[in-house]
């Protein structure tokens, strides 16, 4: 059993890997971690580049390289349950293959986790190299998600972190298919301590997360971690309906003091439009979480395996979904 497993899902990172690679062999030989054995876990998420090729080849010339192939793109948080589910070391440490998770600050990891952390989280300390939009609308997220959630997160973490096996194993005992790996990370619980780093650039190639896709991972995120949009459609509901009882209490009263009158129109069809709108976004958050349970009914699996090289057929076999 090596003492630290590293875990990388990679799609389309062939222009990267070569020197990440290079950077992580390099702090694995490093006098603060030579005592540590090191494996290396990299799930291929359908790549169509030369990814699968280059993983082949660092697994020929290092028995520490293992990587796993997926039939076909099933997402990142996926591929860190496969690496979870593959890796065998007594702690783990997810890392994006892009070098902007630095293979530098594991020695800060292990340091912490030697002081009896369970869990040791990355925090940006800024995020220069993002967009103005991008850094608000994570800020936005962050103060959001903590609001309903019932654990909060802390802010500007991601998935770079090392947890030690206890942690692994609580995460695998979790049978949920609608995941969403930050807020597992952090609902586990455990002794937690944070490392501050600068988030560089990536070292190349083009990131595979735009808007739209970060604004399904949000929506993700919030719903598989709180109830509290259907909750609070429970209060919206009664709120409108006293409303709707005082008005119509209201015409009654003026109807009485004042007679019948004609009713206007913009004020009826400003009623229709703005009790349509907010039926049509209540239906919305609904089908959110509705889509969420078809997917816990259908039980499918959260990925499938191509093939593995280097675990071993008994490895294979026994850790296959």
């Amino acid at each position: 059993m090596p003492d630290i497993s590293i875990i990388v899902p990679v799609y389309n990172e062939a222009e990267v890997l070569d020197e990440f690679f290079r950077r992580l062999f390099a702090v694995a030989a490093s006098e603060a971690l030579k005592e540590y054995s090191f494996e290396i876990v990299c799930i291929d998420d359908g790549s169509t580049d030369a990814t699968g090729e280059i993983l082949h080849k660092y697994s020929q010339s290092d028995p520490r390289v293992k990587y796993i192939t997926f039939s076909r793109n099933f997402g990142k948080d996926a591929s860190l349950i496969a690496g979870l589910k593959y890796c065998s070391g007594c702690c783990a440490i997810p890392m994006d293959a892009d070098l902007q998770d630095p293979p530098e600050l594991i020695e800060k990891f292990v340091a912490k986790w030697r002081e009896g952390y369970e869990v040791v989280c990355a925090v940006r300390s800024n995020r220069d190299s993002d967009s103005y939009l991008k850094r608000k609308t994570s800020e936005l997220f962050y103060k959001f998600y903590n609001a309903v959630s019932d654990r909060s997160m802390p802010y500007n973490a991601g998935d770079f972190r090392l947890i030690s096996r206890k942690v692994v194993n609580a995460l695998m005992s979790l049978r949920e298919r609608s995941v969403f790996m930050k807020g597992l990370f952090n609902w586990v619980g455990f002794r937690t301590c944070v490392v501050e780093y600068v988030r560089p650039p990536r070292a190349s190639g083009r990131t595979k997360w735009d808007y739209w896709k970060l604004w399904n991972f949000a929506l993700d995120g919030i719903t598989a971690g709180t109830t509290l949009p259907l909750r609070i459609w429970t209060y919206v509901g009664s709120c409108t309906a006293l409303l709707s009882l005082a008005y119509a209490f209201y015409i009654v009263v003026r109807t009485i003091v004042r007679g019948v009158d004609v009713p206007g129109y913009a004020s009826l069809i400003v009623s229709i439009l703005f009790f349509g709108s907010v039926q049509l976004i209540a239906l919305g958050i609904f089908g959110e979480y509705i889509g969420r349970i078809c997917t816990e009914v259908r039980g499918r699996p959260l990925y499938v395996v191509d093939k593995t090289v280097g675990f071993g057929e008994s490895g294979r076999e026994s850790k296959n979904i």
